[in-house]
């Protein structure tokens, strides 16, 4: 049946319950982050925490895609969720009967981290299915902008529990939105969806095949595998520059980490915004290309300049890339997961979550290098120089094939 809107009831179950989750993950990771550099008084073992998250993000997507693809994403996705909240509600009667043990925080970093990866790897694959024909960017808009006013509001409000509340207190008020979030999620419809379970036996050598399936697919796709080197390169580089930016306003006399906080909700805002334009506004598809290609090069020229800049002025930069960036990234993920068949996506996805964190970890550890040796400002126009290198090499030279990802319309199957 056609839809002549992108809300749906499946739509609005999904956008919910991804409200839902987003301010619980905001509620208990700003004051878990503030708990542990309290505790230790140390950003290494703060960033080993973080790093320990990630891990899992490098190692089990490319292996656990096949069983995705093949399994009811509805279910693995309340599976995992479930398992999640679990997780979440033995930690927190843990955390109330003992003192803080830093290692037990890891072990626990490590657990979710592994259960996360899953989870959004179902949740990618299947997030497509729920968004109507011919409305694939309005509901990108609308997943790229929940995050961002989230973070707006619930910023305060995470300071706010933390400092009043015992971290186990904000456990269990976490677990009560993700049982919301379960809830919404069970009555999501799959009869409008190509979210089917395939009863067929699954052995090593099909679960083997479906792992090169994946790469075969990206090795003949040259245009899906440069846009993901690429934002591989830009999302690095972008988490260099950002603990570059965060070190600066710690050390510069004439700022401070109150300001810091202001530029970052600066940027949110803009990401805000930008993602109502975007809900608003139909792109015709020839101009995809060439606007992201734009935005890419503006967005790495103001990193480079930004701390060269008045303070006031750094607020403008923040809240124009913020703009910039949820525009090219709405952009990105409607045009790449039309493009994808619906039996590929979480295969590829994975290796782009490989990517991603690989490439995170890796800039982390090069930025935090350089940033011992030289000065702030100097590691984030070398982050820049690094993004304008890749945005020439994966994003212009390529034109063509790039293009065909960007200009693609979604048919249902």
């Amino acid at each position: 049946m056609e839809n002549n809107t992108v809300w749906t009831k499946n739509f609005k179950l999904i956008t919910l319950s991804t409200i839902i989750f987003a301010i619980a993950g905001e509620a208990i990771n700003l004051p878990l982050s503030l708990l542990v550099f309290d505790e230790t008084k140390s950003t290494f073992l703060s960033a080993i925490l973080i790093i320990s998250g990630m891990l899992p993000d490098v190692i089990i997507p490319i292996f656990i895609a096949p069983f995705i693809d093949r399994y009811s994403k509805k279910k693995l996705v309340i599976y995992l969720f479930t398992l999640m909240t679990f997780t979440y509600l033995l930690f927190a009667f843990i955390i109330r009967r003992i003192s803080f043990v830093y290692n037990a925080y890891l072990i626990f970093s490590l657990v979710v981290g592994t259960i996360s990866v899953i989870f959004r790897l179902a949740y990618q694959a299947w997030y497509p299915d729920l968004i109507p024909i011919g409305f694939e960017h309005k509901g990108y808009a609308v997943a790229s902008t929940i995050y961002p006013t989230v973070m707006i509001v619930m910023a305060p409000v995470a300071t706010y529990l933390y400092e009043h509340l015992h971290i186990s207190t904000i456990f269990f008020i976490v677990v009560a939105l993700m049982i919301l979030c379960i809830v919404s999620l069970i009555f999501i419809d799959n009869d409008t969806t190509e979210d089917t379970e395939r009863k067929v036996s699954f052995d090593f050598n099909e679960y083997k095949s479906d792992i090169k399936a994946g790469f075969t697919y990206l090795k003949q796709e040259n245009g899906i595998r440069n846009i993901y080197t690429y934002m591989g390169i830009t999302n690095g580089t972008g988490f260099g520059s950002q603990m570059m930016v965060q070190a600066y306003f710690q050390t510069a006399a004439f700022l401070s980490t109150t300001m810091l906080g202001f530029l970052r909700s600066a940027e949110t805002i803009g990401r805000t915004i930008g993602g109502v334009v975007q809900y608003r506004i139909t792109i015709p598809r020839e101009k995809k290309y060439n606007i992201t290609k734009f935005v890419y090069t503006v967005y790495n020229f103001m990193d480079m300049i930004l701390l060269f800049m008045p303070y006031p002025l750094m607020l403008i930069n923040r809240f124009c890339v913020g703009f910039l960036g949820i525009s090219s990234a709405t952009i990105r993920e409607s045009s790449v997961n039309s493009y994808l068949p619906a039996n590929m996506r979480a295969k590829v996805n994975a290796v782009f979550n490989v990517i991603l964190s690989f490439a995170m970890i890796i800039m982390q550890i090069f930025s935090g290098l350089l940033g011992d040796k030289f000065s702030y400002r100097l590691v984030c126009v070398i982050m820049s120089l690094i993004g304008f290198l890749g945005i020439f090499i994966f994003i212009v030279l390529p034109s063509n094939e790039n293009r065909k990802v960007y200009e693609s319309t979604r048919v249902e199957a």
